[in-house]
């Protein structure tokens, strides 16, 4: 595989050694700094091959500002590290490939993770590129785009959408769809879902949503 340079960008210790022996046995030049240093980092590393940076809580809404350097930087790929309890408002640049892996996440999936970004396929297989309509979803990207203009979809709403669809035509309680996208024990009730599918519907647009329909009494389904 050919030779990386990765930036790791944390302002805490929680991941460091983790990521620390995950890049030392992937064979890649590392330059590490707190998210103060991002931007001069960034300026020193032209030829800087992937970003990975640590979202605390208060830096959610940083993501675009992020993107944004990237895109400056020729669009340079990004892996967030973020806390679970983010996920719910948390929404991946649409410009830039990029991922996410949750702080708690195994070495093992982090190291895919990186080597997916580093060292991305060719051809992406076409099971990965799902068209409804005017609407395409590319699974690998976790992009998705409405006559050929990306949506802002937070991660799980990106999730509910991508799991209706690869399901079509079978219907899911609440619950069922809190178990199979959220994926953890969420405590603010079922009735969360019902606001994502609100919120999915509203951004896709009303052609689209009519795909997102409500089985009265029992829960959603994709037709």
């Amino acid at each position: 595989m050919q030779h990386k340079h990765v930036m790791f960008i944390a302002d805490s210790l929680d991941n460091a050694y983790k990521f620390q022996a995950v890049l030392s046995d992937l064979g890649v030049d590392v330059d590490a700094g707190s998210s103060l240093q991002f931007g001069r980092l960034l300026a020193s590393m032209p030829s800087c091959d992937l970003v990975i940076y640590e979202l605390r809580d208060a830096a959610l809404d940083s993501v675009a500002t992020i993107e944004r350097a990237l895109l400056e930087h020729g669009g340079i790929p990004l892996l967030l590290i973020v806390r679970p309890s983010l996920l719910d408002k948390l929404s991946l640049p649409i410009q830039v490939r990029s991922d996410f892996c949750v702080t708690a996440a195994e070495a093992a999936e982090c190291r895919l993770r990186i080597q997916s970004l580093l060292w991305p396929a060719s051809d992406r297989s076409t099971s990965e590129i799902i068209t409804v309509d005017s609407m395409t979803i590319n699974l690998a990207t976790y992009q998705v785009q409405v006559a050929g203009n990306p949506i802002d979809l937070t991660y799980l709403e990106y999730a509910l959408l991508s799991f209706l669809v690869t399901h079509p035509g079978r219907t899911y309680s609440r619950d069922a769809l809190l178990k199979r996208v959220w994926g953890f024990d969420y405590y603010g009730g079922s009735r969360t879902v019902d606001v994502h599918v609100r919120r999915v519907r509203a951004k896709l647009g009303p052609e689209l949503a009519q795909h997102l329909e409500t089985v009265r009494g029992v829960g959603y389904l994709w037709d």
